[in-house]
């Protein structure tokens, strides 16, 4: 940890909806920063805490390609659990995020073992069901929206739409949209492995996003043990 307080003194009182802090990432324009990382209490079972980052904190493809591909193949997983992972996390606080067995990707795409991840569509009904749907829109930090080398840059939202904003500090935010870790799907088509799925306007969650798509960010999500 950052500071000399154990972890259990930190977040025994943690409950769902609660903002906490809990390691650094880049959130200033230039990157240079590492700034703590809030995030919102999902749920709680004993000593576990459910944790998903409270904004954006970054824009990435789902898949560099637009091919099929499944949430254990694409690049999107494979830079949460391993760049971004080491980024934003020492040692200490290694240790106290445990493994969550991801399942539920999509109609043949296996389950996984991750130490951070894209939350499910499942995972996100059940935290709406409890937390209501707030939680759902999310603005980006001004890391996440500078255009990066890969062609990346966070689409904010500019249009009349007042759900599609967040008020912080008397002022008015665009929301962006954010990826799910589940397969996508079209209408007239069925699953695609080729698209994923997002949270996008009105924090509904939608389907179609082809998995190339560089305007769309990430917001982790992990569980931590608390024992």
């Amino acid at each position: 940890m950052r500071d000399d307080q154990p972890a259990a003194a930190l977040y025994r009182g943690a409950q769902p909806g609660d903002i906490i802090t809990f390691g650094v990432y880049p959130q200033s324009a230039d990157g240079a920063d590492r700034t703590p990382v809030k995030w919102r209490v999902l749920g709680r079972s004993g000593s576990e805490l459910f944790l998903l980052s409270q904004v954006i904190l970054d824009c990435k493809r789902y898949h560099a390609e637009f091919v099929r591909v499944t949430w254990r193949d694409c690049d999107v997983r494979q830079w949460l659990n391993d760049e971004f992972y080491h980024a934003a996390f020492d040692a200490t606080e290694k240790g106290l995020i445990t493994t969550t067995r991801c399942t539920g990707n999509g109609e043949g795409s296996p389950d996984t073992e991750d130490k951070v991840f894209l939350l499910s569509v499942a995972e996100v009904k059940e935290a709406t069901g409890k937390l209501g749907k707030d939680f759902r829109r999310a603005v980006g930090t001004d890391f996440a929206k500078v255009k990066k080398a890969d062609g990346c840059h966070l689409y904010v939202y500019d249009k009349s739409v007042s759900e599609d904003y967040v008020i912080e500090n008397g002022e008015r935010h665009g929301c962006s949209w954010w990826w799910l870790r589940d397969q996508g799907r079209l209408k007239d088509k069925g699953d695609d492995p080729s698209r994923a799925v997002f949270v996008g306007a009105r924090a509904s969650i939608r389907h179609y996003a082809r998995v190339n798509r560089t305007g769309y960010g990430v917001r982790p999500a992990l569980r931590l043990d608390l024992r």
